[in-house]
């Protein structure tokens, strides 16, 4: 079957005005479920989860049912699914809880890939702690980060290894099933970022050996938030500093205030939208499992158009290069700067930013500072029209 763009594209209220995007790395835009279910919410009676009145009982019902979306997309247990502002406010959070069982000589690995959300809360984590902080340094001419490169930096005293799933700035997926063998053999943790690859990819934590994954709705059509899961088990070892009155249970005892009701709403329609470009199987897990595949089917072709169009200008860097990688192509016009090219690609409806994207150790290993470059990410919703328009938008400017 034809991967249905067209209908999808009439799904999201944001492209009739007429612009192309490349910015879902950044954001995707929503569709009008994901609004509608919001709206919804909002507009109804929801107060504090409970079981008593219906408002209590149609809250405690947008939580649960978020959670189960959430645990059908990544393949987890709903019991270990924690919400939060975002994953940098998740990770600031838990890597101040799992420091506290670290003492002066254990070391921490962190990649230099990462985005600085999977870096610098680990610094100052172990900084604290009196750890040492050791770097997994990924190759510049190849974009790879290899598990050799991870196996290096361990040893008898790491007690975690943060790493990415995929890079926001160059799609770099690294094997990080292998590199987690290597990681428990050791006896350390895995914290795994999966914000870039959760939209692109079928997710099975267990699968793929991480003790805690992060992601962001806003990445996959949904709204503003953080997502961690990691097994009920685990975290019940963690205690993390939270109010006296609040819920000692897990995963509410990581989850500090109120919860955006009306935004776990959008994040279920968001799954279930997801879950809809699949085929009927019976489960959403097995629907999830199918769209999936189309998608990545349908972005990868994308990529490929969209890379043979640029290896054309000799003025033209590419600096995605991995084997296994997302639709993100991160590239610099020899004699611009990348906000210059970003600019110009504007005055074209062209949404394609430019920056280091807050992967600022990556930028640098790259050569490319602070300025970093632009990057051109894809989504469900993009055409092969955005790539021809931006293709000819390029080819004016250069």
């Amino acid at each position: 079957m034809a991967f249905p763009v067209d209908a999808i594209r009439d799904a999201f209220p944001a492209l009739r005005e007429g612009a192309a995007h490349f910015d879902a790395p950044g954001g995707t835009l929503a569709p009008a479920v994901v609004a509608e279910a919001i709206r919804d919410s909002l507009c109804s009676a929801i107060c504090q989860r409970g079981t008593i009145t219906p408002a209590e009982r149609r809250t405690d019902a947008i939580v649960l049912g978020a959670r189960q979306a959430m645990a059908d997309l990544l393949g987890v247990d709903r019991g270990g699914v924690v919400f939060g502002r975002s994953m940098t406010q998740l990770t600031f959070d838990f890597a101040r809880t799992i420091a506290e069982s670290w003492s002066a000589g254990d070391e921490i690995v962190v990649s230099r890939l990462d985005h600085d959300a999977n870096i610098r809360p680990w610094v100052y984590a172990a900084k604290r702690a009196g750890a040492v902080v050791r770097y997994a340094e990924f190759d510049p001419a190849t974009s790879e980060l290899t598990v050799e490169a991870v196996e290096q930096q361990l040893s008898e005293r790491t007690r975690l290894v943060a790493i990415t799933a995929a890079s926001n700035l160059i799609g770099t997926r690294p094997a990080v099933e292998k590199i987690a063998k290597q990681v428990h053999a050791r006896g350390a943790l895995l914290y795994v970022d999966g914000v870039h690859n959760t939209p692109h990819a079928y997710v099975d934590v267990p699968k793929m050996g991480a003790d805690f994954y992060t992601c962001s709705p806003y990445k996959f059509c949904g709204p503003h938030h953080g997502v961690l899961v990691a097994s009920p088990t685990l975290l019940e070892t963690l205690t993390p500093d939270k109010l006296l009155p609040s819920a000692n249970t897990v995963p509410e005892r990581f989850e500090l205030g109120t919860l955006p009701y009306e935004l776990l709403a959008g994040t279920t329609a968001a799954v279930e939208f997801l879950a809809g470009i699949g085929d009927s199987a019976p489960s959403r897990r097995e629907r999830l499992a199918s769209a999936m595949a189309a998608i990545s089917e349908h972005e990868d072709g994308l990529r490929r158009k969209l890379e043979a169009g640029l290896g054309k200008h000799p003025r033209v860097t590419i600096y995605s290069r991995a084997q296994v990688r997302t639709p993100t192509l991160l590239f610099t016009v020899d004699g611009m700067e990348p906000m210059d090219v970003t600019e110009r690609l504007g005055e074209f409806n062209i949404n394609a930013p430019a920056s280091s994207f807050y992967a600022l150790e990556a930028s640098h290993a790259l050569g490319l500072g602070d300025a970093g470059g632009v990057r051109l990410g894809l989504a469900p919703y993009s055409s092969a029209e955005d790539i021809d328009r931006l293709l000819e938008a390029l080819d004016s400017i250069i």
